[in-house]
């Protein structure tokens, strides 16, 4: 173990040398200073929606499937492969879930979509492990062929005439549709969160409000979800398969010379990635009964940006998820007040980053963080709401604005993207 640690350049408890760890702890303390801001610009725009209940589950949904689209790129990238193939492997597990869950439910359903994801990770092992080929051209090629397969395979199962799918509801688009998941609510302690957020006290209902998302007609599906980010986190950072499979991606032939079977770990990384992409398109299926054509909307691309924005680490992605899935819900609200009032929020956010800046010495960042900031703010003082279109487009101008932000606490595993070739440090 010793030389994979050196190997990694980090320590067995996946700390860097020289950089802080994004701790449980500070995670805690992120959440809770956003959580402060939120509630102060509650109180001073008056949208009571920015932290109900309601947006929250809406965010969560949202989030479960960039968050697992996400989780999928990390496990790949740490391996030293690139994913972008992420988007046509979401397609895939979205697809089979429809197959699968018209006819035997939504467990089924989620069970197919981390096959179907995972046969999608597999083509993109073969691609680049065995036989070299570009990452990024594998990965196109993927979401590409994926996007053909679905609609084929739909317009052939589900909507040929005279089919039992076709018979139940299913056509060219879509699947029959499939029975719900259950939820759950936490009993006395929904009602009681619900109670403190109805009273607009400060911080304490917005508190109440993001509590009460957790605890009230949650999907069974979602303890297995989280369960995924807190097992891949023990898996990479706290045992030897992970310790072995990180190496790969930091220095696979220097691992080779220490007897690991590198290509083993890649295929295994690479599966495993589709297979939680996979899960993340099943979950968009299960949420509305069923099969969409076009139902993952860019939300694998997205989850790639989640994946950097977390610095590859399952805690950074998890809340990079949270962040995206909470735009994405914004969609729901129309332009009104909860969408309004981030305007105000942004412009703090930028003229912060201006400051940031200018003390640093980037003169040239500072003016346009600030010029920005103040364009904003004058936006949001000569408007009552937000177009429609610039709504809709929140989720994708969130995930430019996170990673222009976070680019330089950046790093990426040491090889990843480069070719490699058993005995090739012979």
């Amino acid at each position: 173990m010793t030389g994979l640690t050196r190997l990694t350049g980090r320590d067995d408890k996946g700390g860097g040398r020289s950089r802080p760890r994004l701790s449980f702890p500070v995670i805690l303390l992120i959440i809770a200073g956003a959580l402060v801001v939120l509630s102060v610009l509650r109180v001073v725009t008056g949208a009571d929606e920015l932290t109900a209940s309601g947006q929250y589950r809406s965010a969560l949904a949202a989030a479960v499937p960039i968050g697992l689209a996400g989780l999928g790129g990390l496990w790949s990238e740490r391996a030293g492969v690139i994913n972008i193939g992420l988007e046509g492997m979401m397609m895939l597990g979205a697809f089979t879930a429809g197959w699968v869950g018209w006819q035997h439910g939504p467990w089924a359903a989620a069970a197919a979509g981390l096959v179907g994801g995972a046969l999608g990770g597999l083509l993109h092992a073969v691609a680049t492990v065995t036989f070299g080929v570009d990452h990024i051209v594998s990965g196109v090629a993927i979401n590409i062929l994926a996007l053909g397969a679905v609609r084929f395979l739909a317009k052939l199962w589900f909507g040929a005439e005279g089919s039992e799918a076709a018979a139940k509801g299913g056509n060219d688009k879509q699947s029959p549709p499939m029975e719900d998941m259950p939820t759950f609510t936490v009993p006395g302690l929904s009602d009681w969160l619900l109670t403190l957020e109805r009273k607009h006290w400060f911080l304490i209902s917005d508190t109440a409000g993001v509590l009460g998302s957790f605890t009230t007609r949650v999907s069974w599906l979602m303890l297995p979800i989280i369960a995924l980010f807190v097992v891949s986190f023990f898996v990479l950072w706290r045992s030897s398969f992970g310790l072995r499979l990180r190496a790969c991606g930091e220095g696979p032939v220097s691992a080779e010379t220490l007897g690991v079977n590198v290509y083993k770990y890649k295929y295994a990384a690479v599966t495993i990635s589709g297979a939680m992409a996979g899960l993340g398109g099943a979950f968009l299926a299960i949420g509305v009964h069923i099969y969409q054509d076009q139902q993952t909307g860019g939300r694998g691309y997205i989850g790639l940006a989640t994946m950097i924005f977390g610095n590859w680490r399952p805690g950074g992605v998890a809340m990079g998820a949270g962040l995206f899935g909470f735009m994405d819900a914004l969609q729901l609200r129309a332009g009104g007040p909860t969408v309004h009032a981030l305007l105000l929020l942004i412009a703090a956010i930028l003229a912060a980053v201006a400051v940031w800046k200018f003390r640093r010495g980037g003169r040239l960042q500072a003016g346009i963080s600030l010029v920005s900031a103040v364009v904003l703010l004058t936006w949001y003082l000569s408007s009552d709401s937000v177009p429609l279109e610039i709504v809709e487009m929140s989720p994708y101008l969130a995930t430019l604005l996170v990673l222009s932000l976070a680019s330089q606490r950046l790093r990426a595993p040491k090889t990843i993207g480069k070719p490699y070739r058993r005995g090739q440090g012979a």
